[in-house]
């Protein structure tokens, strides 16, 4: 079980103890993607689906879904976020909108879960209001970004690596 933290020395899952940890300004940089079909990309980008502002109900479903992933994932720690931001870029040419979430804390460990659930949370979002107008949405290349902070410091996705599906 070496080099993974979430078990102990017999297999058994565990809460890492941070404890000892030192506590540093940590940050998480996530992004995906939802694919959909021309009505969906017009009624998002005109805000006219019958859900009502698409982007702006995804924004605080995701925001709300960051601050509460230590419910979500089982080990998780609970941490006190300083900042939370959801981003929406529309990418007309791909019929796409991408999510982007930053997480930020000053704390023992990093916050690259919440910023990954950001994403998911806002992009199931948005797949949850527009539904009707298109089952056949796609939700893709979500992955972390950026994160920095701690022990093993920075960390950036490489530009060109191909497994982020974008």
């Amino acid at each position: 079980m070496s080099g993974l933290t979430h078990f102990d020395e017999k297999g058994n899952a565990r809460m890492v103890d941070v404890g000892d940890k030192a506590e540093t300004d940590r940050i998480a940089v996530a992004h995906g993607m939802i694919y959909v079909n021309e009505e969906v990309f017009e009624a998002i980008k005109n805000k006219t689906a019958k859900k009502g502002d698409v982007l702006g109900v995804a924004r605080v479903a995701g925001i709300m879904a960051a601050k509460r992933t230590f419910e979500l994932i089982p080990l998780c720690h609970l941490l006190m976020l300083t900042k939370c931001n959801l981003d929406f870029v529309l990418h007309e040419e791909k019929q796409a909108v991408e999510a982007i979430c930053t997480v930020k804390t000053q704390g023992k460990t990093g916050v690259e879960m919440e910023a990954l659930t950001g994403v998911n949370i806002g992009l199931l979002t948005i797949y949850d209001m527009c539904k009707a107008m298109d089952r056949g949405m796609v939700i893709d290349g979500v992955c972390l970004l950026k994160k920095d902070g701690g022990k093993s410091g920075l960390y950036e996705k490489e530009p060109g690596d191909q497994r982020s599906g974008l």
